[in-house]
């Protein structure tokens, strides 16, 4: 009986793993993330590094990853890198859309031309993208407000920092905030403010904000550009509250200083690798994901588990 359920085993595991009877053994996967400077998408460029040699084991197959990132936010040369993947013979690509309506049309070209297109951490949902990965933005956002209402025992004056008005995820994550903070009828919201997603402009954005609003005593941080540099936040630790997403390695510094006390961390490694995977599984397997939307979950990092949590960037970003 056992050695009839091994067998049973190993026929289900070769059928799962099997490749369709027209699939090839080498393949190249596009990854237009939204900047090269961004220690997220660097992550995420290792994640799908990863996935390749891992998938490639596995199929026994050669997969490729082709970065075409820019060097700073730019929709438009976004779109033309797909344009450029989908000339170039690429089999599938995965993107970060800086923002939607202008990259909709280059995905639903490539998908025209029989590339799949994958999206991860920001979405364009209208277009014809067959999976997107990353968190639930909306519900990011309530998350958000949830804990930092809870630090400022439920009163105060909020101020939302919101990075780029044109990217959807940062949209519906202000959305979001917005919306659970209605839980909390002691505590107002000032106002969103946008800024380019740079570390620089983000902190600029934080100090004018504070200096223009003395009466702030929260910030909801629905991305974590200003922490990725030092020195950003001017306030003395514990006077303001504040809680961000990411838990890049500046931004952990924030954490033991007590300027911040919660970061919500995308689980951006996983963006590169659950993308090729997603690619894999649909251009060799021939196999459609469950759900069109694979969400990711936030993971909490505090003083408590900062040191523990540290750990993965030596794994994540390169040397």
């Amino acid at each position: 009986m056992k050695l009839q359920t091994i067998l049973y085993s190993s026929i289900a595991t070769l059928f799962l793993f099997a490749p369709a009877a027209n699939a090839k053994d080498k393949y190249t996967i596009g990854l237009v993330a939204k900047s090269q400077g961004n220690p997220v998408f660097q992550a995420a460029r290792v994640g799908a590094e990863q996935a390749a040699k891992d998938l490639g084991k596995i199929h026994g197959i050669q997969i490729k990853i082709d970065w075409r990132t820019p060097n700073v936010e730019d929709a438009q040369k976004q779109a033309e890198a797909i344009e450029q993947l989908v000339l170039s013979g690429a089999d599938g690509i995965a993107v970060s859309c800086s923002d939607a309506n202008k990259l909709t049309d280059a995905i639903n070209s490539a998908v025209k031309n029989g590339v799949p297109i994958a999206t991860f951490d920001s979405d364009a949902p209208a277009s014809r993208r067959f999976v997107t990965f990353g968190v639930d933005d909306f519900k990011c956002g309530e998350q958000i407000m949830d804990e930092l209402g809870k630090i400022m025992g439920g009163k105060g004056v909020v101020a939302i920092l919101a990075g780029n008005q044109n990217a959807p995820n940062l949209q519906k994550r202000v959305q979001g905030v917005k919306n659970a903070a209605k839980k909390f009828p002691g505590i107002k919201i000032r106002e969103a403010y946008y800024h380019a997603e740079t570390p620089q402009d983000a902190a600029a954005k934080v100090e004018q904000v504070m200096q223009a609003n003395p009466d702030i005593t929260g910030w909801a941080m629905v991305g974590g550009w200003p922490l990725f540099t030092d020195n950003a936040l001017k306030w003395k630790p514990g006077t303001v509250s504040c809680v961000a997403v990411d838990a890049l390695p500046p931004e952990l510094a924030y954490l033991r200083s007590g300027h911040v006390q919660l970061l919500l961390a995308q689980q951006c490694f996983e963006w590169g690798y659950r993308s090729v995977e997603h690619i894999v599984n649909k251009v060799h397997l021939k196999k459609n994901p469950a759900n069109v939307k694979d969400i990711s979950p936030l993971v909490p990092v505090t003083k408590a588990n900062v040191d523990e949590f540290a750990k993965n960037w030596d794994k994540w970003l390169p040397k």
